[in-house]
């Protein structure tokens, strides 16, 4: 019997939601400025991985907590890799005793709004309501709000930087993603990561998708085989935090 449930279905995080409430840009400023507040550095990887050294790789994933999160972390454990996560305010709103679990195990949580949507195609006070409400979300679940986030499919722009920076956040993206919700395969996932992963690169997964989760052991398995050390994306930055409003790794 499989590890996780074919039913999951990463795709039920995808549907943004147009139930939220709205705010006047005073409001919003409002909000801004007391999120900011309450922005805290992200954990510092352990001192004994050294990016500067040795080969190291960040695993990123997207739009949980779902009920393939737990598992995951169960796997990351056994192989003692560090990863990020970078979590729907939703679902931590409904799982925040998943959220706590990723901090306290030591991986690195960041934002992903409130309910998935292209932030570029909002006004201004509806990004700063999906960002601010999910810091809320995270520091309530974990007591630290995240220093960063990942725009829902990578959509970004100018104004989707400029509210980040008020919010007091960074931006982090990826080297390479996996595609694994359009993959659902695990031997295709595992190609896949294997193929993008180079030293100091950024992989984009879902950990709502269980072909993902299920893959996990032996992609872990050959990544260390190959040298990496399996880090945060802080780690990967060897201690230099990021400033609010830059984007990791950079824009080319």
């Amino acid at each position: 019997m499989r590890l996780i449930a074919a039913a999951v279905l990463a795709t039920a995080l995808l549907i943004p939601s147009t139930a939220h409430a709205t705010s006047s840009p005073a409001q919003a400023t409002s909000s801004t400025a007391q999120a900011a507040l309450t922005t805290a550095p992200p954990r510092k990887q352990a001192p004994s991985v050294n990016c500067a050294v040795v080969k190291c790789l960040a695993l990123t994933f997207d739009d949980g907590p779902a009920k393939t999160t737990g598992p995951l972390l169960d796997i990351l454990a056994k192989h003692r890799a560090k990863a990020s996560f970078y979590l729907i305010g939703r679902s931590v709103a409904r799982s925040p005793g998943l959220a706590r679990r990723i901090a306290r195990e030591g991986h690195e949580i960041g934002n992903h709004t409130y309910s998935h949507p292209r932030l570029t195609e909002l006004p201004g006070e509806d990004i700063a309501h999906q960002l601010d409400r999910t810091q809320r979300l995270i520091a309530k679940a974990t007591g630290r709000a995240p220093a960063t986030m990942r725009p829902p499919y990578g959509a970004t722009d100018d104004r989707v930087l400029s509210v980040a920076e008020s919010l007091g956040l960074a931006q982090v993206m990826w080297t390479g993603t996996t595609e694994d919700w359009r993959l659902r395969e695990e031997r295709a996932i595992r190609r896949a990561v294997l193929s993008m992963a180079r030293r100091n690169g950024v992989i984009l997964m879902h950990d709502p998708v269980p072909a993902t989760v299920e893959a996990m052991p032996s992609i872990l398995a050959a990544l260390k085989k190959r040298g990496y050390h399996l880090v945060t994306v802080s780690a990967l930055l060897r201690g230099r935090p990021l400033s609010p409003g830059e984007t990791y790794p950079p824009r080319k």
